[in-house]
């Protein structure tokens, strides 16, 4: 038995805490978790920075997307107490490995920027922190900061979320000021796990990757009993039976233990692996063969629908089958990704992926090149609608090329059309609130509240349509505010409305990668747009090439590519009026029956996927 496993063993489960870090964006989370680990010797100081965001894409932006987890040992008061941290992503899209985070802890430690104050995802995640129960430990961070204000974070924490400013522990993640104190705040507030080691197993699926080697790997927090290799055990979702190959804790990174008992969280994989990471059900319970009578299932967890789909074309056909092996492997430790098979005249073979958001799609990306070494073309981002046809049937169509072509208000074989809606809520500094109510009612939003809570700071809640979210509206917002707003949304239901689909025409055939939903008042604008932006990626053919927008049944724009022609007025001087248009209609009749012959235009790959890129 190795010294760690002996420590662990003599900490009884009273001395036990869970307990994870949640924060908006760009708090100071991965920093702080740095902090911790050196604090408690779980790993040198001085060391790599952000120790928990594993990814390449998470390191170069400097945000989290999985959320991590490690367990310390830290000595207080000459007793060894096992503590559990989870390091949580702070942007809206990833909420769900957020949630899901609550579920293995007894408690969070709310940190607040001093110089930002309370933005929309402190208040979102606080609510979700609330209604779980967790006991909140306020913390003020980068108070070393020029521009901190600490009264000013405290007294927003007091007013939003009623927490006692004497409690709130200031410290500078960076500088390691203050951090000594939060040990001793979480072992004295936050409470220890409830459970009995020798009851029979129970224990919660949180989370799950893929190894090459070991097969899924799942990361459990365990309610009962205990669990070491050997064990026979199965699922409640999927009745799939596993033998238990290795157990271990993250410490930081997986050391094997002899057990897991009631009250930790640590990994589990399985001899012969789980090939399907399909199997891994996030939420599930387990328990040991036989004793499934004994054991009340887990209430488990909402499984994140996607929000946003995009099609995406390889820019080269040969790399089909390497991409797709890509997008395979990505999928793998990331299950929120729905894909299906696309095909398109314009672009060849393809996929219609589906994101929880547009942060989740250009992290998907930037994963695909980095990682693979993959190249693909990316169309807008579209949302799904909901069609309800005549015989009542209702249809959600996530593909704009399958919308039914028809005039809004005509009658025809559907009854309704409905988009998707979200409730948006805009923290923002008080002097760009003119301009962000301009920038949502411009965006078709209603709104439904506005408070401010402090002196200078306002919360907008506005009912949005999420065509209008994905289509960059948090890029407009933070460029109308300097980046001071925030923003968090959550779905709030569909609704009736006046949609349209507009296609691109290249001489009279669409081109099915470029087609959209809009709403109707935005169809001629967006039309006017597309063809000019088109016009640029074409060459000039030997004929004429007419390229309109349609919207329905009606065409909103068109350009025109006129031909190459020879001059053949070059060889008359002063000649009759009559003999030059002799020639340019004989011209004109050898231009038809070019026509004729060549049939289509033929539009070279190059021209769409310059038309596509951002």
């Amino acid at each position: 038995m190795s010294d760690l496993e002996r420590r662990i063993s003599d900490i009884p489960l009273e001395r036990f805490r869970n307990f994870c870090i949640v924060a908006h964006v760009d708090h100071g989370k991965s920093t702080l978790s740095d902090r911790l680990l050196e604090l408690t010797g779980t790993i040198a100081p001085g060391g790599n920075k952000q120790i928990l965001d594993k990814l390449d894409v998470e390191r170069e932006r400097g945000i989290t997307v999985k959320a991590q987890t490690c367990s310390m040992i830290y000595n207080y008061k000459n007793q060894d107490y096992l503590l559990h941290l989870v390091d949580t992503p702070g942007h809206v899209d990833f909420r769900a490995e957020v949630s899901r985070s609550y579920a293995s802890c007894g408690g969070a430690l709310l940190l607040v920027d001093a110089s930002q104050g309370i933005q929309a995802q402190t208040v979102a995640n606080f609510y979700l922190a609330f209604a779980q129960g967790l006991h909140l430990v306020p913390i003020v961070n980068k108070i070393d900061l020029p521009t901190a204000d600490s009264p000013r974070a405290l007294e927003q924490m007091k007013d939003t979320f009623e927490l006692d400013p004497a409690k709130a522990v200031l410290v500078s993640a960076k500088t390691g000021f203050g951090v000594k104190a939060i040990l001793p705040t979480v072992i004295e507030e936050v409470p220890a796990p409830v459970g009995d080691h020798r009851k029979p197993l129970k224990l919660l699926l949180v989370d799950s990757w893929y190894s090459n080697y070991k097969g899924v790997i799942l990361l459990v927090r365990i309610f009962d009993g205990q669990i070491k290799a050997g064990d026979h055990i199965t699922s409640f979702a999927t009745g799939l039976r596993y033998v238990v190959g290795e157990v271990g804790i993250m410490y930081p990174d997986q050391t094997p233990q002899k057990s897991l008992r009631a009250g930790q969280v640590g990994y589990i994989h399985f001899n012969p692996g789980m090939k399907r990471s399909q199997e891994a059900k996030v939420g599930d319970t387990y328990t040991t063969v036989g004793a499934e009578k004994q054991v009340e299932p887990l209430p488990g967890f909402e499984e994140p629908k996607a929000m946003v789909f995009v099609a995406a074309f390889p820019v080269d056909q040969g790399e089909y089958a390497h991409i797709e092996d890509s997008i395979n492997q990505i999928t793998l430790n990331d299950r929120s990704v729905t894909m299906q098979k696309e095909s398109s005249e314009a672009l060849g073979a393809g996929w219609r992926l589906g994101f929880l958001g547009t942060l989740h799609c250009s992290v998907f990306e930037d994963r695909l090149r980095q990682e693979h070494g993959a190249s693909i073309i990316i169309t807008p981002p579209a949302v799904p609608f909901k069609v309800i046809w005549n015989d009542g049937r209702e249809e959600i169509i996530s593909n704009p090329a399958d919308f039914p072509d028809q005039e809004p208000g005509k009658s025809g074989p559907y009854a309704d059309l409905q988009e998707p809606f979200v409730s948006a809520t805009i923290t923002l500094p008080e002097e760009y609130l003119g301009k962000v109510i301009e920038l949502c009612e411009g965006n078709r939003g209603e709104q439904k509240e506005l408070q401010f809570f402090t002196a200078t700071q306002v919360i907008l809640k506005y009912d949005l349509p999420l065509a209008q979210l994905v289509n960059d509206f948090f890029g407009k917002l933070k460029s109308l505010t300097k980046g001071y707003a925030s923003l968090d949304y959550e779905e709030s239901d569909w609704r009736k409305s006046n949609i349209i689909k507009l296609q691109l025409l290249v001489n009279k055939a669409p081109v099915d990668a470029v087609a959209r939903v809009v709403h109707y008042s935005q169809a001629e604008r967006l039309g006017r747009q597309w063809v000019t932006k088109f016009r640029e990626h074409v060459d000039r053919q030997m004929y004429e090439v007419v390229i309109q927008a349609i919207a329905g049944k009606r065409i909103v724009a068109r350009e025109t590519i006129k031909p190459f022609r020879k001059d053949v007025l070059s060889k008359l001087h002063a000649s009759d009026v009559s003999r030059r248009r002799k020639l340019l209609e004989k011209q004109k009749e050898g231009r038809k029956k070019l026509t004729a012959v060549a049939g289509n235009v033929s539009i070279d790959r190059t021209a769409f996927q310059g038309f596509l890129a951002k």
